[in-house]
């Protein structure tokens, strides 16, 4: 299952996803925000998101925000998260491959819809590698959380 989040700044971009998703064929949930609202806070998003993530083998998540930072940075304070921004799709397919990359944060401000596609289509499409150098350093990452 994908889940999907965004704030005000992201919503607009959050909803063409959506429809993107469908036309792929992937299973995906709306977290939120639900309507556009300036006063909204990106960290109840990303956690929405985040815990849905963690929840069942597979998930994925992709949250939405002006600059792809802030919801990073809230998404990755949930244990077993591993977000990352990224601003084009070799860099979503690199953090996915080697990072086994589980959240996608998109900085609406810096990137168009068919970037935003491509981004999310190569995230989706690329596997962990597996390899035992990345293994280990995703291993490495685990025990900060404890």
């Amino acid at each position: 299952m994908i889940y999907l989040g965004a704030d005000h700044r992201g919503y607009e971009l959050k909803e063409k996803l959506k429809k993107f998703l469908e036309e792929l064929g992937h299973d995906h949930e709306d977290m939120g925000a639900y309507e556009y609202n300036k006063d909204d806070d990106y960290p109840d998003f990303a956690k929405a998101v985040a815990e849905k993530v963690t929840s069942g083998e597979g998930n994925k998540g992709i949250v939405v925000c002006g600059s792809g930072i802030g919801i990073a940075i809230a998404a990755n304070k949930v244990k077993g998260i591993r977000a990352g921004t990224a601003t084009d799709a070799k860099q979503a397919k690199d953090s996915v491959n080697d990072e086994d990359l589980n959240v996608l944060a998109l900085p609406a401000d810096f990137i168009d819809e068919k970037q935003a596609k491509d981004i999310v289509e190569a995230f989706l499409d690329t596997p962990f590698s597996g390899i035992e150098r990345h293994v280990r350093r995703v291993n490495k990452i685990k025990e900060l959380e404890k």
